[in-house]
């Protein structure tokens, strides 16, 4: 926590965003905020503005299945803020204190000043025959400190740049290496689905996100298709992988026989939207079978179709 002359023992926890680079975090207030309130809290990088978005999530009240009575960050129905909760030393930090008006001033000085010292950044790190690519540059609002982001293939060494930059702004020079994710964060953009970077709209933490999560979901494997503009894997295949994963679970696997007739059939593909299965039999026949007429057969250990299906299907 900030060292402040007494820490309240009852708080309001807030989400706070940087507006500068996009960083989401949990800060404490001993008094309501409204959302839109700026204010001044500890990043990672120093003392800086946050705006705050809404009060936090309350714990345990997160979505459930078939529920349509949810409320937003941490509101309910009767209350539009939640009561103050106790806080436990070292937890959350608390927001440093409200932005001023001159403050606020500030800010949008310096980050008028930002371009400009990217190109100068810019023109520095070709003198120094530097492989880097420059983002984005940050000046603090509370610390006289200025933050270079960039991309790079390797580890880069940019002491003398340091040097450089510093004798030009007379201020701390932080370069910070991210990845091509990362800048996507830093800057937006549009996406293949037409809204903004998911990483840049609402996500806090960058979720890894793999290949099975595209096929698990009967997805095109091409990659111009489930690739971002950044180049990796698209986030969103994250968001209903679960989902499928639990749904799947209820589905014969893919290379399941199933029995119809005399004859047995392979599972090609499990298709949860439509709950059908695609099965294939001799000769390259194939069907779909509704997921209501297939159950699992604890005592013999196989799926099994129910009798009614397989008549009509006979028949």
């Amino acid at each position: 926590m900030n060292e402040r002359e007494k820490e309240p023992d009852l708080a309001y926890i807030y989400v706070i965003s940087n507006p500068s680079y996009n960083d989401i975090c949990l800060s404490a207030w001993d008094s309501i905020l409204y959302p839109g309130t700026p204010v001044v809290y500890q990043t990672k990088f120093g003392l800086d503005l946050g705006i705050v978005l809404g009060p936090a999530p309350k714990k345990g009240a997160g979505y459930c299945p078939g529920c349509t009575e949810v409320c937003g960050a941490g509101a309910d129905r009767e209350n539009e803020f939640p009561e103050p909760v106790k806080m436990e030393v070292g937890e959350i930090d608390y927001i440093d204190h409200l932005a001023t008006p001159k403050e606020m001033a500030k800010y949008e000085k310096e980050k008028a000043r930002e371009e400009a010292a990217l190109r100068v950044c810019r023109e520095k790190v070709l003198e120094n025959k530097l492989d880097m690519k420059l983002v984005t540059a940050h000046f603090l609002l509370a610390e006289p400190k200025i933050i270079f982001f960039f991309t790079a293939d390797s580890r880069v060494d940019f002491r003398n740049l340091v040097k450089d930059l510093g004798a030009i702004f007379h201020l701390r020079i932080e370069l910070r290496q991210i990845g091509v994710r990362d800048e996507s964060r830093l800057i937006g953009g549009l996406s293949v689905c037409g809204r903004d970077y998911c990483c840049h709209l609402f996500q806090s933490q960058m979720e890894p996100v793999t290949i099975r999560m595209a096929k698990e979901q009967n997805l095109s494997l091409s990659s111009m298709k489930i690739s971002g503009p950044c180049g990796r894997l698209l986030c969103c295949l994250n968001y209903e992988y679960e989902y499928y994963l639990e749904e799947k679970a209820s589905y014969p696997p893919e290379g399941t026989r199933l029995k119809l007739g005399h004859e047995l059939w392979k599972v090609n593909e499990v298709n949860i939207l439509s709950h059908k299965l695609s099965v294939l039999g001799s000769e390259g026949r194939s069907m779909y079978i509704p997921l209501s007429e297939v159950r699992y057969d604890v005592e013999s250990g196989y799926w099994q179709v129910s009798q009614e299906f397989q008549d009509e299907i006979l028949s």
